[in-house]
Parts: C-alpha cells; sequence; structure tokens
C-alpha cells in the first residue's frame, strides 16, 4: 500500500510529461484496472488449490514487473500491455489479487466476533502506508525538481521506488506462515468460481459494488491529483501532503465505523456514512479556492471509507466459510470491472472543454444511487454476530 500511494501522485503527470494526451491517460488507466479483474480473477481462483503464499508472491513479482516496464518505455502499446498482464495502482488503492487472498485467510484465523474489528485494524494499516507512500512520492519528487531534475526525470525516480516496493512485497510474502493455506473444504455438489449456497448473495452484492466502483474510478487519486494541479496549480509536495492528510483520515475512520457497526449494524453503517461522504465529493469543484476545496475533499474523506472494512466483514460473514476466498475475489473483481472502465470516461470529460469538474458530480451521483441500492436491497440481511442470542 506505501508502495501505491507512492505512485498515485506522480502517475498521471509522469504519463502526461511522457507525451500522452488525457484520453490516452485516460484509456491506459482502464486497461491497467481492466488487467487488475483478470489477473486478479486467475490469481485468486487457484490460490486454494495453488497455495496462498505462492499466488500473493506471483502477484507481487508482476508489481514490480509492471513498475519496470512503465520505466522502461513510452510507448502506449507497451504500456498498455504491462497496465493489462501486471499490477499497478492508478488509484493508490489496494488492487490486485492481495486483499482477497489476505481477507480470506484472516476470517479462517478469526471468530465472527471479532472479524468487523480486525479488517478495521486491517484498513487502517493501509491507509497509514497509503497515506505514506503518497506523501513521500510527491515530497521525492518535489525534491529532485528542486535540485535540477526535470519533471520527468523525478517522475521516473519514484517509478524506481514502486519496483522496489514489489520486491521487498515478495519478500515478505516469501516468509509468510503455513497458517494462511486454506483447510481443505468439503465437496460440494456444485461450484462456480467457487461459490454454491451463496451464489445470488454475491452476485447481487458483486452488482452493487460494481456500480461503486464504477463511481470511485471517475476520480482516483491520480485523477483527482492532476484535477488540482490544472484547476488550482498545485504542485507535487501540496499534493503528496493533501493525499497523506485523506489517507490518514480515512484509515482513522473505519475504526469509528466498528463503534457505529455495533449499535447500528454493518449494512446501516456502509449506507448512513457513505451518503453523505458523496454529497461532500459533488461540493469538492464548487469550492472557489485550493485551502477551501482541500478542506472538502478531506471532510470527505473523514468518513468515505467507513464502509470498507464493515463491507469487507459483511461480505465474509453472509457466505459459507469454505467460499469466503472465492467470495471476496468474485467481488473483488467486480469492483475491478466496474473502476477499470470509468477511468477512460474521465479522460475524455477532461479534456473536453468545460467538463473538468464532471467527473466528481457524476461520481458523486453514482454512489449515492448505489447506497441507496444497498440498503434497499440488504437491510434485512444481517450477519450471524448481530442476530440476537438465547
Amino acid at each position: 500500500m506505501f508502495a501505491y500511494g507512492f505512485v498515485s501522485v506522480v502517475l498521471v503527470l509522469y504519463l502526461a510529461a511522457a507525451g500522452l494526451d488525457e484520453v490516452l491517460i485516460g484509456l491506459l488507466l482502464s486497461c491497467a484496472l481492466f488487467g487488475d479483474a483478470a489477473v486478479s480473477l486467475w490469481i485468486t481462483a487457484a490460490a486454494d488449490r495453488v497455495g496462498r503464499r505462492r499466488m500473493l508472491l506471483l502477484g507481487a513479482v508482476l508489481m514490480a514487473l509492471a513498475g519496470i516496464v512503465f520505466l522502461s518505455t513510452g510507448s502506449f502499446l507497451l504500456l498498455a500491455l504491462a497496465a493489462i498482464v501486471g499490477v499497478i495502482s492508478p488509484s493508490g488503492a489496494e488492487i490486485g489479487p492481495f486483499l482477497s487472498i489476505e481477507q480470506a485467510a484472516l476470517s479462517q484465523l478469526l471468530p465472527d466476533e471479532r472479524r468487523t474489528r480486525t479488517f478495521a485494524w486491517y484498513s487502517l494499516t493501509g491507509s497509514l502506508a497509503t497515506a505514506t507512500g503518497a506523501l513521500s512520492g510527491g515530497l521525492l519528487s518535489q525534491l529532485l525538481q528542486n535540485g535540477g531534475l526535470t519533471d520527468l526525470e523525478s517522475y521516473r525516480a519514484v517509478l524506481v521506488g514502486y519496483v522496489t516496493g514489489g520486491a521487498v512485497l515478495a519478500a515478505l510474502f516469501a516468509c509468510l506462515s503455513s497458517r494462511v493455506e486454506i483447510v481443505a473444504p468439503a465437496p460440494a455438489a456444485r461450484r462456480t468460481l467457487g461459490l454454491h449456497r451463496s451464489g445470488g448473495i454475491i452476485a447481487r452484492l458483486s452488482a452493487l459494488f460494481a456500480l461503486d466502483a464504477f463511481a470511485g474510478g471517475l476520480v482516483i487519486q491520480s485523477i483527482m491529483a492532476y484535477w488540482f494541479h490544472i484547476r488550482f496549480g498545485a504542485d507535487e509536495a501540496t499534493l503528496g501532503a493533501m493525499f497523506f492528510c485523506a489517507n490518514l483520515l480515512s484509515g482513522l475512520s473505519a475504526l469509528l465505523a466498528v463503534r457505529i457497526a455495533a449499535r447500528i449494524g454493518l449494512i446501516r453503517t456502509m449506507v448512513f456514512t457513505h451518503l453523505p461522504s458523496n454529497v461532500l465529493l459533488c461540493l469538492v469543484p464548487l469550492m472557489p479556492t485550493l485551502p477551501w476545496a482541500i478542506a472538502v475533499l478531506l471532510l470527505r474523506f473523514s468518513i468515505s471509507q467507513m464502509d470498507v472494512p464493515t463491507r469487507q466483514s459483511y461480505t465474509m460473514a453472509v457466505v459459507a466459510p469454505d467460499e469466503r476466498a472465492a467470495a471476496a475475489g468474485v467481488t473483488g473483481i467486480a469492483r475491478s470491472i466496474g473502476a477499470s472502465v470509468s477511468p477512460a470516461l474521465s479522460g475524455v470529460l477532461l479534456a473536453a472543454p468545460g467538463l473538468l469538474s464532471a467527473p466528481f458530480y457524476l461520481a458523486g451521483g453514482l454512489k449515492i444511487v448505489y447506497d441507496l441500492l444497498l440498503y434497499r436491497g440488504f437491510s434485512r440481511l444481517r450477519p450471524p454476530e448481530e442476530h440476537p442470542r438465547i
């Protein structure tokens, strides 16, 4: 997550400095997210059979290879191929197979009562790492430019850091305990993508999560960084500090989400915290100055991610234990597919006269629709820990 945040602040700026226009950049970001969906589907489907550690290690290798190709060429076709096959995060958010496999392993080792709290700390750790990475990437780029390097050269240095992060991650995954591996499940009569009795529930959740991710993909961190740079002239150091604070606030909010969920339930926590954050997202481009826009964005981040640990915990709770890896994988792939399409649309909107801020309005509106549909469809389906005990 440090590496994701590290590269996300400068990724679009790097591609623009390398000669790509907004439309090609948006298309390339969509290729990255679409490729993540395909790679994740393949890796998560094989993880329980081949080994979770092996698949996590493969994901880390693909992450490093993607960074190497981005460093080595300015060809759009080669960059698109690397984005599809490799693992690179244009959003600063979790992509690739890591989250699905790690969620399944954690759920395997935890009682129901501890699952949401553990996922909240898991989310906080990732957010802190992303925030630190964003701050470090922005500051490093700015310092190198102040030292005499060109913009393009400073962005390349950040990409070197991303490759290094992939190598370190591979070494860490190689040291994982065998306790993360799956206990052999009981045979099921029929499975689709690893699911049996929970297929209908996961299909409905996946459709909703894809809608939410499509909306979020319109304003991924790289695109927001580019928007703040064009709209207000924010430099790399300012962007890095802004996203450091944003990711820090979103991570800390995960812990508050645990307390709220204990009182009102997982679904209500997801919806009732997500709705106001989406209103704030629509307000960001309406702010007249950079400080005001940053303030509204940070306020939005302080509540926007409360649905992350609750969503993850809810998904693990409403499926059978031997479906958890598959459920995390399928819903994760749905989110990746949803998010893979929208950056290309954002690229078109950013390039169109008068539509620079349109991604914010469209994203906020679609996310509000997602919240309402989620509450309507799942408010009555409660996880085991919310049922009264006799």
